[in-house]
């Protein structure tokens, strides 16, 4: 184990040592890092401004998160369900959007939502002749574009353990007089618990931190704690504060991914139980 140990010790442990000891500095008068002590920053945190922020990113991140947890789990549960030769298929279709860059993802999105973009054409085309609707750098834009963006991470986590179900489970409750809604309620839903959860830590922590596409989409009218970060690194320089918001922003994630490990531990109990009552 000791490559992978070194690998994430210098590419990742390190890296948030550094940023977590700048955050116990100073800014410079004129910017820079001045090296006195100090708990203002994770003070400044604390702030309503910045934690209006902070609430303002996990909403449209759990918006997001909610939004594609249902369809990628539509999605993954009418893979696992179509034959198995046109599984492969289907899955090749869902991750083909990776193949291109997020920044040409993102700004195809500016071509489809723009006033005069395909939306708009395709509307008139229908005989709309009104004032084209209002769709780019808005809230929707942006969590339309984490949606499209993260939506493949939660259609693969959600397909394997829905591809690993024992049809015999169903097949048992169904015998047992239970209907379609109640065996995927009490059967089907619980046993999938970790994918679901996977998947949705995955579009969470990725659309809380994220800066690209409330940059483009949202045209800098919703503030997000990852433009916060960059703003404050990048145009503020003011390191030792933004230090401060992006391990806040860290620990927000730490909290995800340790709910996210309770539920996949409680949902393996579960699974367990199920896999002793149907050998029984």
């Amino acid at each position: 184990m000791a490559p992978a140990l070194a690998w994430l010790t210098a590419l990742m442990v390190v890296p948030c040592a550094l940023v977590l000891a700048l955050a116990f500095f100073r800014r410079g008068i004129y910017g820079g890092i001045e090296y006195t002590f100090t708990l203002e920053n994770f003070g400044l945190v604390l702030d309503p401004l910045y934690a209006g922020i902070f609430l303002n990113s996990a909403r449209i991140a759990g918006t997001a998160t909610l939004i594609a947890v249902v369809i990628g789990y539509a999605a993954a549960y009418a893979i696992a369900a179509a034959p198995r030769r046109w599984q492969p298929v289907f899955l090749f279709f869902a991750v083909l959007p990776f193949w291109s860059n997020y920044l040409i993802r993102t700004y195809a999105w500016i071509v489809l939502l723009n006033r005069e973009g395909l939306i708009t054409q395709l509307l008139r085309w229908f005989g709309y002749t009104g004032e084209p609707p209002s769709m780019l750098y808005t809230e929707g834009a942006v969590i339309a574009g984490l949606v499209y963006n993260y939506l493949p991470f939660v259609i693969l986590a959600c397909y394997a353990p829905l591809s690993r179900l024992n049809p015999e489970l169903a097949e048992a409750s169904r015998d047992l007089g239970a209907s379609a809604m109640t065996t995927f309620r009490r059967i089907i839903l619980p046993l999938t618990v970790p994918g679901i959860a996977a998947g949705a830590v995955f579009v969470f922590v990725l659309s809380i931190g994220n800066f690209v596409t409330p940059a483009l989409l949202g045209g800098g009218r919703f503030q997000m704690i990852g433009n916060l970060v960059y703003d404050q690194f990048l145009t503020a320089n003011d390191w030792p504060f933004g230090a401060a918001l992006a391990m806040a922003l860290i620990a927000i994630m730490l909290l995800v991914l340790t709910a996210q490990a309770l539920a996949a531990d409680r949902a393996a109990g579960r699974i367990a139980v199920a896999k002793a009552g149907a050998d029984d």
